[in-house]
């Protein structure tokens, strides 16, 4: 979406002029030539695209993708191949082609999400002196970034991002003074931020994420005072953020998480006054949450989680604010504070910042979607605390200190993320996996508390993709109809009193990956029917009563002895051949 805007202003043009002229000339003879060989080094696919791509006359709208000016005498002015969005399974395989780089008259070049188009980025392409957007996304392209796009003296949109890119960012692209989107978001690039990228004063979005960039985050990032978007998470940046990046008084997003900044977040945020989302997590920033933060009228989301900040607070203002992430700090702020729990806000994260008592009270609860208080010292029970929060869909208390049966607890309606882990919870499985939640749930951690009873029957239509119940009192069997779990990803019941078999009719559920039934008292053989199951990464069946060969196939007989040990007699790879009586 980000990238589309900028190039939509193109692609209007382009199709002003063929609502121009219903009668196109004829392609230029070298402008086929150059397309048909991208076509050529295309060895499959699946989109159907290039399979438009017949006939002499590529300007005459059958040409998928292919766009001309009139104007120009029938010059190829627009390449525009792209997935659709819906369809994830469509590629192309093969490699890019440096026969586009005779395509003199290109003002867009646009190959995007074709996944399998491998090998580098032709050097060639720097002869396209008219192009003003290159957008490469999504593909599976390798080795460095050509210096020879630094040749592109008009171009305002470049992306890169989702690729394989490796190497620094040539110096020579900083020569492109009218680029407004720069984008080489996940890929292997490394290295710092060229000193040349001072020259690039018409940037508006700048994305640099999910790389291996170093070193500082330059001084010159305050001179693009027409930025509205930064990312430069996921990173090794280090040392102090530059004052003069506080002076971009029209930035809307800024993320730099996961990055190791250190030193205080300044006071000069304040100068911030577009800003809407702040992002600063996963950094080694101390000190005190600025006031000045507080005050930025537009901030709607702040994640300062997962630094070394410590208290007191801001007492008040946020005046836009809807989400908020203080966790993994060194707060020690022991309740919420009323500026939190007495705001509409949507998203509410506070793990690990030592909050005692009893869970809080939000004035406004029917706008809030997701809570995470986990890794706290909350104490008692729930009553009361989910009361009108119609809205919610996700909900963390784990690693508390909650005290409460299941049947106190009443879920509404949508919640689909359920974690309650690590805390005293009583009653049965039965209060939380019915007719009247199951349908809706699809993360549900109940593990380490003392819940007892059995593991209910399993109805249709359920959506659940991660079952955890582990180190209970949970009794009874397996049910047969956990085969109805068709989209469970990850099931376990280890370290409580399961007994009986296990059901043939776990190998139907196809997409399970993670699978801990170990530390039980289940009987009998590992079922064959298990083969079934595909995509299996982790199983651990240890510490029951197992017995009899275990399923000689893939993965089964690859994983590690310590996954079958302690069993009455199971026997075949990867344990010891069975006996033949």
């Amino acid at each position: 979406m980000q990238i589309l805007r900028w190039v939509l202003k193109a692609m209007l043009i382009y199709s002003i002029f063929d609502h121009q002229s219903s009668a196109l000339p004829l392609c230029f003879e070298a402008d086929r030539v150059a397309l048909l060989g991208f076509k050529a080094k295309i060895l499959k696919d699946s989109t159907d695209i290039l399979s438009s791509w017949q006939g002499k006359d590529c300007c005459g709208g059958d040409w998928e993708g292919v766009e001309c000016n009139p104007a120009s005498g029938g010059r190829v002015t627009a390449l525009q191949i792209q997935r659709p969005e819906r369809e994830t399974s469509l590629y192309m395989k093969g490699s890019l082609s440096s026969s586009l780089g005779n395509l003199h008259f290109l003002e867009l070049l646009m190959i995007s999400g074709m996944k399998y188009i491998r090998g580098p980025i032709p050097d060639s392409f720097g002869n396209l002196s008219r192009l003003t957007q290159l957008v490469l996304e999504d593909n599976d392209l390798e080795g460095s970034i050509p210096l020879s796009l630094g040749h592109l003296s008009k171009l305002q949109t470049l992306s890169l991002s989702g690729n394989n890119l490796e190497g620094s960012i040539p110096p020579t692209l900083g020569n492109l003074k009218y680029l407004q989107l720069l984008s080489f978001a996940r890929n292997q690039l490394s290295g710092k931020i060229p000193p040349t990228f001072k020259s690039l004063l018409s940037l508006q979005s700048f994305d640099l994420s999910f790389n291996r960039f170093s070193g500082l985050i330059p001084y010159f990032v305050g001179q693009f005072h027409n930025l509205t978007y930064i990312d430069l998470s996921h990173n090794q940046l280090a040392g102090q953020l530059p004052l003069s990046m506080f002076n971009l008084r029209n930035l809307q997003d800024l993320s730099l998480s996961n990055n190791q900044l250190t030193g205080a977040i300044p006071e000069q945020t304040a100068g911030l006054k577009s800003v809407s989302s702040f992002s600063l997590s996963a950094n080694k920033f101390t000190g005190h949450v600025p006031v000045s933060i507080s005050k930025l009228p537009k901030l709607w989301s702040l994640n300062l989680s997962r630094n070394g900040l410590s208290g007191p607070l801001p007492v008040g203002g946020f005046p836009s604010l809807l989400s908020i992430d203080l966790s993994y700090n060194n707060l020690n702020v022991g309740t919420i504070p009323h500026w939190i729990s007495s705001k509409p806000l949507s998203d509410v994260n506070l793990a690990g910042c030592k909050l005692r008592g009893t869970l809080p009270r939000f004035n406004l609860p029917d706008s809030i979607t997701s809570i995470d208080l986990s890794d706290n010292l909350f104490i008692g029970g729930i009553s009361g605390f989910l009361t009108n929060m119609s809205s919610l869909q996700k909900l963390n208390l784990a690693n508390n200190k909650l005290n409460f049966d299941l049947s106190e607890m009443k879920l509404p309606e949508g919640i689909t993320f359920l974690d309650l882990h690590t805390n005293h919870l009583t009653g049965t499985l039965s209060k939380i996996l019915n007719n009247r939640t199951s349908s809706f749930l699809e993360v549900l951690d109940l593990s380490v508390n003392q819940i007892s009873g059995v593991i209910p029957k399993f109805t249709q239509g359920l959506s659940l993709r991660v079952l955890n119940v582990g180190s209970n009192n949970i009794t009874g069997e397996i049910p047969s109809s956990i085969s109805n779990l068709v989209e469970l990803e990850r099931f376990d019941i280890s370290r409580n009193h399961v007994r009986g078999t296990i059901p043939t009719n776990l190998g139907l559920v196809a997409k399970l990956k993670w699978l801990d039934i170990s530390n039980n008292r289940l009987a009998g053989k590992i079922p064959s029917s298990m083969l079934g199951i595909k995509n299996l990464k982790h199983a651990n069946f240890r510490a029951n009563g197992l017995c009899g060969e275990i399923p000689q196939g893939r993965p089964y007989n690859i994983f590690p002895s310590s996954a079958y040990a302690h069993n009455l007699c199971l026997c075949g790879k990867p344990l010891p051949s069975c006996r033949v009586n």
